[in-house]
């Protein structure tokens, strides 16, 4: 194999795995060593560089950061990266002096948002410090978007919401609420110099059995627009008897929203097994807690109707065969209710964009755009979050707004969309003397902590209660001593080298090895421990000058404890904190040039 190439940051990136896995790419390790010292404010405004909301996400984030965190290999559990964040937002204190300043002068470019979501929110953070008029149309009459109408505020709170999007907002955007745009080519017409579509994916997925629309009154509900109503204070009663159907986070937020509003048997029905939902497993375990019963293996086949009114709803039983593909109906079952909540997807609408004005449509009536540049079809407009995709999730919309806004910056000067200013990283020496280093290696066996809750009893007097109360201090700081620091990396210094071995016997989980070069598969299969996750690179170091030989590092199950460094008798291994540069519109100078690794 070729040496590594540890200038691409992209390889000390893969090795961040929190970092990796998070969409906006969130320096996790370095705010978690920030709230370790107690240093909030630093640790939220390092959160916000990338994230943008951090007491939002804090609370509602879906999380990808968690599966593939490091600490998992060690003991099973990740570390409560989000649940952190939320810490981070909570103990800050008054940041406003820490924002982005906006230039007096404008640069004479106006860029109009359509929906004050997470991504048009995003566009607006990046662009308004480069001097632009940034010109925000949203149909209802607070900002949020899908944030505010479709997560309940038992989980997320107004004044959170309010707070985040509020310090966006309040940099400058010419905010027009109530205002829904309902023509792109009239929009087209106020001549901006580019359109940022950030509409989120509004239209619940209908289930049309027999049944649906035959009762006089409705009390079949649509989910995402029955949580709509609900946040506007349009609903605020349900029967007792409720059947959600479906087993996303939408389905969770309906169930326990149900429970607020007077319901009191309530069923989520599931077509399969458990293992197959979509729904977060914690949201599933909240649900749960609030005596929600979930019921797996019933496929609806009609909605009953008797006498004009809504009774029931009438089931499949079903068995499903090994891989969960195929499944047989073992009997039938009425189950008595008084509402029925679908959450089964949501869907992008789009009648408002004309389709002679050059923005193509494909599958699913998405519309067809570049998924590096945001851009679609027709130069000058873009799109983002769940319009451009489909429904994901927040942290996913946040990344679309910061490439949509490179892309914008781009545009307006007349660059190449596909000329992305590139990624960039910093590799410093964390050694303080012949054996020490400036962070805290040992390993810490605390167990993952548990969320403080709102007790039972209280939780459902009132709707926008906030059942979880965030971590205590004391929870905090034994929380940040599970990280393992994966962003201090193992820097390998090949001439100072001596092959005397003492790295590879040191080393607790024999990642370690020195070999004769090869091909990646034969070297993989003779390494100390053999290397079988071949979505993790091998490090293969050059050429060692005693014999030739390559140490081979598999950076899969490394835990980043430094033994190595501490051992190594000549320096050859050093622990070097890796800091990723992350390029944002402010970074686009139009010409693709490197940025330089120092050290």
């Amino acid at each position: 194999m070729e040496p590594t190439n540890v200038e691409n940051p992209d390889y000390f990136h893969k090795v961040v795995d929190c970092q990796w896995a998070c969409p906006a790419h969130t320096n996790v390790p370095g705010y978690l060593r920030l709230i370790a010292q107690d240093r909030y404010d630093d640790a939220y405004m390092l959160n916000r560089e990338s994230n943008v909301f951090p007491g939002i996400l804090g609370r509602t984030c879906d999380r990808p950061c968690e599966p593939a965190c490091r600490r998992t290999r060690v003991d099973g559990s990740p570390v409560a990266i989000c649940r952190l964040k939320r810490v981070a937002a909570d103990l800050k204190g008054d940041v406003r002096d820490r924002l982005p300043t906006i230039p007096a002068e404008k640069n004479g470019k106006r860029v109009a948002l359509i929906g004050a979501g997470p991504s048009s929110l995003t566009v607006a953070n990046d662009l308004l410090p480069l001097g632009y008029d940034v010109v925000l149309f949203e149909q209802f009459h607070r900002a949020g978007g899908l944030m505010r109408t479709n997560i309940p505020e038992f989980r997320l709170p107004d004044s959170v919401l309010d707070e985040e999007t509020g310090v966006i907002i309040d940099m400058g955007v010419e905010v027009h609420y109530g205002t829904p745009v309902t023509s792109l080519r009239d929009l087209l017409a106020q001549d901006f110099d580019a359109i940022f579509v950030g509409v989120g994916a509004p239209k619940g997925k209908e289930l049309d059995l027999p049944g649906r629309h035959d009762a006089v009154e409705n009390h079949v509900h649509v989910g995402i627009e029955w949580l709509e109503s609900v946040a506007f204070g349009h609903v605020n009663t349900i029967g007792e008897r409720v059947l959600i159907i479906g087993v996303g986070n939408t389905a969770m937020d309906c169930c326990r929203t149900s429970r607020r509003l007077g319901g009191r048997d309530i069923k989520v029905m599931a077509r399969r097994p458990r293992e197959y939902f979509k729904a977060s497993p914690w949201e599933l375990e909240d649900a749960e807690e609030e005596q929600v019963e979930i019921v797996v293996n019933h496929s609806p086949t009609r909605f009953v109707v008797e006498n004009g009114q809504l009774v029931g709803m009438a089931f499949d039983v079903v068995e499903w065969d090994a891989d969960a593909r195929h499944a047989h109906v073992v009997s039938n079952v009425v189950i008595p209710c008084d509402d029925v909540i679908l959450a089964i997807g949501q869907e992008n609408a789009f009648p408002w964009i004309e389709r002679d004005l050059g923005v193509e449509f494909g599958e699913w009536d998405l519309p067809v755009v570049d998924e590096v540049t945001m851009a679609s079809t027709r130069p000058g407009v873009f799109f983002g979050g769940d319009a451009a995709f489909g429904p994901k999730n927040i942290i996913w919309a946040v990344a679309h707004g910061h490439q949509a806004a490179i892309s914008i910056h781009q545009y307006c000067h007349g660059a190449p969309l596909d000329q992305r200013p590139p990624q960039g990283q910093t590799l410093v020496s964390q050694k303080m003397g012949m054996s020490e280093w400036s962070y805290h290696n040992d390993f810490n066996p605390t167990s993952r902590q548990k969320m403080n809750h709102v007790s039972l009893a209280e939780r459902f007097t009132s709707l926008g209660l906030e059942v979880e109360l965030g971590f205590s201090a004391e929870q905090a700081a034994r929380e940040v001593q599970r990280c393992l620091n994966c962003d201090v990396q193992t820097d390998f210094n090949a001439p100072a080298c001596i092959e005397c071995d003492a790295c590879v016997d040191i080393c607790p989980v024999q990642c370690l090895t020195i070999t004769s070069n090869d091909d990646e598969d034969s070297l993989r299969a003779k390494l100390s421990a053999p290397a079988t996750n071949l979505d993790q690179a091998l490090y293969v170091s050059p050429p060692l000058p005693q014999t030739g030989r390559v140490m081979v590092k598999d950076e899969n199950v490394c835990v980043h404890c430094g033994l190595c460094a501490e051992r190594c008798p000549t320096s050859a291994w050093d622990m070097a904190l890796f800091d990723l540069i992350i390029p944002y519109a402010h970074s686009a100078n139009f010409v693709a040039l490197p940025l330089p690794r120092t050290r």
